[in-house]
């Protein structure tokens, strides 16, 4: 049965919620991005860019319709738990967090590696916990004390983020030679498929930024809207970002595997070009660690509030700031930790296909949802059938097929496990 959750506030909009999309898939990726793809596919990167746009635009269309149906805090975690069942939930719940904590631990850890190389005290140890401490302990406390004041400060992160991108887009036209764009052959089909898994990686991210879905006003038109106009926008901007960075840089872009966009903004603007967006860069990893500890504890929130993890602490709500901050603090704590002490390097290999794993999941969910749930006034359903939802499972299974054997193993045995840990949970309960 789906339910509308009543006991947030829901004080998002259409702008905080496509801040808030924008601000998680727009990490620190797109600052190393253009010289990774121009080194396999060089002035025909930007075929890459509009292809891998338009497949994830496909499954951003189930992830519209699955939100419409299901509006409870939780996102993709809900989605799934609704349409499949607890054990379904759990998998999809235990594997978006499990691969947003070291998504987390991997950009604070790069975040501190930036400030760094300009400033050589934060490369002592002590200093590199601190500021670790600071970061996750700050932005806990931020949304501990109110989703208004989180969302408030995802929003800032994102025009601050979008600035330096902007800018490079904006003046960098004028240091274009033509020359540089000229596409000499096009890629073959199993190129630009390798080319777009990298891609993929740096599309995805707006299963964690409609998480709040049960403090959005209006769901079922605020959600399909937002997602709408973030991906839109975000494909736009990446391929003017490559479409600048190659124009300037042309066959020297892929030597500049660090900074090709600080490398792009130094030939621009001189000097103060390469600082703009090294600082931009380190903003824009804030503004992702922002988001994160905004959207993701809700799935902890919500696995507990369903009673599929027996926490029941994490189900609960601040008397007076209306929030899930025992979820918000454990979240925030776990993904200090991890990056504290650089454990996550491990689990690597099981956060790489989750998120495909969760993506799947969505997918079927809308299948399963279109014939389980009666359709509502307002409901958005995506045009044409079940066309989109099947394209979706060929593309995300094709995704899934380049995975190296260690991964697919790795994923395999992250199932078993999670699956035990489930059946024990389940049969604790029924003892009880």
């Amino acid at each position: 049965m789906i339910q509308e959750e009543e006991e947030f506030k829901r004080t998002i909009g259409v702008f905080g919620l496509s801040a808030n999309i924008m601000n998680v898939i727009i990490g620190a990726g797109i600052f190393a991005l253009p010289a990774i793809v121009a080194s396999s596919m060089g002035a025909s990167s930007i075929i890459a860019y509009f292809f891998c746009g338009l497949l994830m635009a496909l499954i951003m269309l189930c992830f519209a319709e699955a939100s419409s149906k299901v509006t409870q805090t939780g996102g993709v975690y809900s989605y799934i738990e609704t349409a499949f069942g607890p054990y379904a939930g759990f998998l999809a719940g235990i594997f978006t967090v499990t691969g947003t904590l070291l998504a987390d631990a991997a950009v604070s850890n790069a975040l501190i590696n930036v400030l760094g190389s300009t400033h050589p005290v934060f490369e002592l140890a002590w200093m590199r916990i601190l500021s670790l401490l600071i970061v996750f302990g700050g932005l806990a406390y931020i949304n501990v004390i109110g989703v208004k004041q989180g969302i408030g400060l995802v929003k800032i992160n994102t025009v601050a983020k979008l600035i330096p991108l902007l800018l490079l887009v904006i003046f960098g036209w004028q240091a274009v030679s033509a020359d540089n764009l000229v596409i000499e052959s096009l890629p073959g089909i199993q190129e630009l498929g390798k080319t777009s898994l990298i891609l993929f990686f740096a599309f995805q991210g707006c299963e964690s930024g409609i998480v709040v879905s049960g403090e959005v006003i209006n769901p079922k038109r605020t959600i399909p809207k937002a997602i709408f106009i973030s991906i839109t926008a975000i494909v736009i901007l990446y391929m003017l970002i490559q479409t600048v960075a190659q124009g300037v840089l042309g066959a020297e872009l892929p030597q500049h595997t660090a900074t090709p966009l600080a490398a792009t903004a130094d030939v621009i603007f001189g000097p103060i070009g390469f600082v703009i967006l090294t600082t931009g860069a380190a903003i824009s990893m804030f503004g992702f660690l922002s988001g994160d500890i905004l959207n993701n504890p809700r799935t902890l929130y919500a696995l507990a509030r369903d009673r599929v993890i027996p926490i029941k602490a994490l189900a609960k709500i601040h008397p007076s700031f209306v929030t899930p901050y025992f979820s918000i603090i454990l979240y925030a704590l776990l993904g200090f930790l991890i990056a504290a002490t650089g454990s996550f390097e491990s689990l690597v290999v099981i956060a790489s296909s989750s998120i495909l794993m969760v993506y799947l999941g969505v997918v079927l969910a809308v299948i399963k949802l279109r014939y389980s749930h009666k359709s509502k006034d307002g409901e958005f359903t995506i045009p044409g059938g079940l066309t989109v939802p099947f394209i979706s499972i060929a593309i995300i299974l094709y995704f899934l097929s380049n995975l190296t054997q260690n991964e697919i193993i790795g994923t395999v045995i992250s199932i078993v496990v999670l699956s035990a840990i489930y059946a024990l949970i389940r049969f604790s309960r029924a003892k009880k």
